[in-house]
């Protein structure tokens, strides 16, 4: 059973743990010396600004006293344990004024006012009066000029605190990207290394594009999950606790009752993700659709403007970008209805909680609490809001990820082949296919095959389109496995053989070679440290490409970009030779590889036939019969089996189906080696490709 897409997407960020932890440390700094700042405010306001109204004594010392008529007052909280306390004085502030009262002041809650040099505080039904004189401002600045010190510090404090959360965030944004960076750059070397490992017909049903999907959007959207989802859900999750602990420490009740919320953001995010998933999963798949037509066009954009497809094609394009359009409308649709409302909703929510918490118990008396806890108590509360913010409007991008991370895990979990490291001594090349049957799915394409090759001979196989000719070479490869048989190699069973090992002393030409970008050299050593410069040289012109490749401006190092579409068949034909004589292959496979060359260059690659089929085992599919005459042996098959087998002459003097077969290609005069016709005879330099209507009616 496969893990969940999160432990595994927590496996791939445990390879980055130190940059994560470190990130994820530095974002708690930030986040507590940002929520310091609340608490300084309260300080300020409960210590400094408003603790002017505390009593008051007369003191001898000008040191942290306030010069009122001649005389020093301190703060009473100010003195030291063995400092002599005075006559108490109190401050209290009526209107916009305040007043001096030279006496000890029982009760200073209450509605308080001032008239006839009496300042009268009525409380409920008690009501006290004081003789006061109203304070200038000099005399009340002289009171407050003790505090500035303080303040300086707390002030200071702030700012430190201010630069510790700049340099925080900093170092936060950073590490958390550069971690993420590793996670994607890993989990994109695994996709790309498990595609080479997956077993050739896992390609046939799926389009190209679809998976470079995977291996480029998919991945970039988890990139997104570990940058922007992670930065602002750990972000949302520290500040929330953070929030919730200053709450709790401001004061415990209200603190209990704010705990409202997180349940709300939980039960949101699960309802949020079971839509958001159906969504963004038709999301998903709609963007590899169109990045596989896309791709597929482009390969196609010749044959699409010779069949004027334009149109079609277009249609086809829109018809999958509208129905992207639609469903990422729909997103858009749940988004806007969702991230806002929410929000929103709880601020007015826990504000409303606030004011009544408040508001109502200063009525009774029963939760007095200072300017300054009010103070912090808004603030850290309104705090809380803004990571919430950022939670929910990333719930798109942690859906959209998750469903992505989903699709390359899937991709992961497919089967592959396994990786055996070391090689094999090179074998001789004695290949026997001993009553060997296969089928792709249901439907057998080869019966009963039987045949064996001898180290140094050549064999070829012909027949029609369908006639079981690649799924033999599919067979020696190893790209598939037989129902029932045995393949051997020089007496080995070839699947008690490492699939690397086997291949690694196999070639291949193809019909239509494929060339890397890079250059005619690079594309025939195809990076291998082992074939050194000299080597890739004296295969090229062993295969004499130097004749068709000398016009070219940089030689052996002219540039070549995808597929070689710069050069001419014959030229990468050649290529491909040199290629293969270079990995000196003990079995040479040459799938039609002069079907489309030019009677001009097919000179030049029939000698480079021979260089290549020069001491090892060669199997070659033609359609072109003359260019098997040679062979040692010729395997006609039809409908998956084998219906004649020998040499040129021998099924020539047969005069069955490979008898057939050449007097169509070479007219009636082949038979007996005479010229062919000039009227109505097919040449030997005719291309297959226009014969094969004739031979699949044979």
């Amino acid at each position: 059973m496969t893990q969940s897409t999160g432990k595994r997407l927590l496996q791939y960020a445990l390879t980055a743990k130190k940059t994560f932890i470190a990130a994820l440390l530095l974002l708690t700094i930030g986040v507590a010396a940002e929520l310091a700042g609340p608490f300084i405010a309260k300080s300020m306001i409960d210590n400094h600004l408003l603790a002017i109204e505390k009593p008051y004594f007369e003191t001898a010392s000008p040191e942290d006293a306030a010069e009122y008529n001649n005389n020093y007052y301190k703060r009473g909280d100010r003195f030291a344990a063995d400092e002599v306390k005075g006559q108490e004085i109190r401050l209290l502030q009526a209107g916009r004024s305040f007043y001096f009262i030279n006496e000890a002041v029982a009760q200073t809650e209450g509605e308080r006012s001032f008239s006839d040099g009496n300042l009268r505080i009525q409380y409920g039904d008690q009501a006290t009066v004081y003789p006061a004189v109203r304070l200038s401002a000099d005399d009340l600045f002289s009171f407050y000029k003790p505090e500035f010190p303080g303040i300086y510090k707390l002030v200071a404090l702030y700012a430190m605190f201010l630069v510790i959360s700049i340099i925080a965030e900093f170092g936060k944004t950073y590490w958390l990207q550069s971690s993420a960076n590793q996670v994607i750059r890993k989990l994109r070397t695994d996709v790309y290394a498990h595609i080479q490992r997956l077993p050739v017909h896992f390609f046939d049903n799926l389009p190209a594009g679809k998976v470079v999907s995977r291996v480029t959007n998919d991945t970039e959207a988890v990139k997104d999950l570990f940058i922007a989802v992670l930065s602002n859900f750990a972000t949302g999750i520290i500040n929330i606790t953070g929030v919730y602990v200053a709450l709790f420490l401001l004061d415990i009740k209200l603190g209990l009752v704010s705990l409202f919320i997180v349940p709300i953001i939980i039960v949101w995010i699960v309802l949020y993700r079971k839509i958001a998933t159906k969504y963004n999963t038709i999301i998903r798949s709609r963007l590899s659709e169109i990045n596989a037509i896309i791709n597929e066009s482009i390969q196609g954009m010749s044959i699409i403007r010779i069949f004027r497809r334009q149109k079609q094609s277009s249609a086809e394009f829109e018809q999958l970008n509208d129905d992207y359009l639609k469903y990422q409308n729909k997103m858009l649709n749940l988004n806007a209805f969702t991230s806002h409302n929410l929000v929103n909703s709880l601020r007015s929510l826990s504000f409303v909680l606030v004011l009544w918490y408040f508001g109502f118990g200063s009525l009774d008396g029963s939760t007095f609490v200072s300017l300054g806890v009010l103070y912090a108590f808004v603030d850290v509360l309104g705090r809380m809001f803004q990571p919430i913010t950022g939670m929910v409007n990333q719930l798109a991008n942690l859906d959209s990820s998750m469903v992505s991370a989903g699709r390359v895990f899937t991709l992961m979990d497919e089967p592959g082949e396994p990786v055996t490291d070391g090689s094999m001594p090179r074998y001789k090349g004695d290949v026997v296919f001993k009553d060997v049957s296969f089928a792709y799915k249901k439907d057998f394409v080869l019966r009963d095959i039987s045949f064996e090759a001898r180290p140094g001979e050549t064999v070829a196989l012909v027949g029609h389109t369908g006639s079981g000719k690649s799924s033999i070479i599919n067979l020696l490869f190893r790209f598939y496995d037989p129902q029932t048989g045995s393949i051997t190699i020089d007496g080995q069973e070839v699947k008690d053989l490492p699939k690397q090992w086997l291949r690694s002393h196999m070639g291949i030409v193809l019909q239509d070679p494929y060339l890397f970008t890079g250059t005619i050299a690079s594309n025939v050593s195809l990076g291998d440290e082992r074939i050194s410069r000299e080597r890739v040289e004296r295969a090229l012109r062993e295969v004499g490409a130097d004749k068709l490749l000398s016009h070219l401006p940089q030689g052996f190092d002219e540039p070549v970009i995808e597929k070689g579409s710069t050069l001419s068949a014959g030229q990468r034909q050649l290529i491909s030779f040199a290629r293969a004589l270079s990995f000196d292959p003990a079995i040479l496979i040459l799938d039609e590889a002069t079907s489309n060359i030019d009677t001009e260059t097919e000179s030049i690659i029939q000698q480079a036939l021979e260089v290549l089929k020069k001491g090892r085992t060669t199997f070659i599919i033609a359609h072109r019969l003359s260019t098997i005459r040679s062979a040692d042996q010729i395997l006609v098959l039809h409908r998956g089996e084998i219906v004649e087998r020998g040499s040129h002459d021998e099924l020539m003097a047969l005069g069955g189906r490979y008898f057939r077969m050449y007097q169509l290609q070479l007219g009636a005069g082949a038979g007996n080696g005479a010229e062919a016709p000039a009227s109505g005879a097919v040449t030997s330099s005719t291309s297959a490709a226009g014969l094969r209507p004739s031979l699949e009616q044979i």
